[in-house]
Parts: structure tokens; C-alpha cells; sequence
């Protein structure tokens, strides 16, 4: 988080990725890496993190408002 509440230059960059389409296996991993210069694993835990985070709702509604459906159905899958 910035000083003044707003996300930061990798979380925004993060959401942003998670929007965009891929063009196949292993596209957005390689993407992560050189484009972002974290693991996915890294990736991924900050994505869970700002799904729950409001200012990333604030920043980018459909997108975490979809990522949201989606893990409330795998866990009512479970």
C-alpha cells in the first residue's frame, strides 16, 4: 500500500495481468516472470491477498469481482 491508500505499481500491475487473455500454456507464468520478476507462486499469493483487499476492488471491480465468483465456487465445489 502507498502512502495515501492506493495500491501500489505491482499490485496494479497484478490485477492488470489477471485481465488480460493468454495465449497459451505457460504464457502468463513466463509473463509473470520477466514481465513482473516474481514467481508465480509470489504472484499468486499477492492475487489472493488483493482479492480480499478493497482498494484493489476500488481499482478494478469486474476483475476482482470475477476472481471472487470464481474462488466461491471451487470452495463450494469442495
Amino acid at each position: 500500500m502507498t502512502d495515501d491508500g492506493r495500491l501500489t505499481a505491482i499490485e496494479a500491475a497484478v490485477l492488470a495481468y489477471e485481465g488480460r487473455t493468454w495465449s497459451g500454456p505457460g504464457a502468463k507464468e513466463r509473463a509473470i516472470r520477466e514481465g513482473l520478476g516474481m514467481t508465480p507462486v509470489r504472484y499468486y499469493q499477492l492475487l489472493n491477498a488483493l482479492m480480499d483487499d478493497p482498494r484493489a476492488l476500488e481499482h478494478a471491480p469486474g476483475t476482482v469481482n470475477r476472481l471472487r465468483r470464481i474462488r466461491a465456487a471451487q470452495r463450494a465445489r469442495r
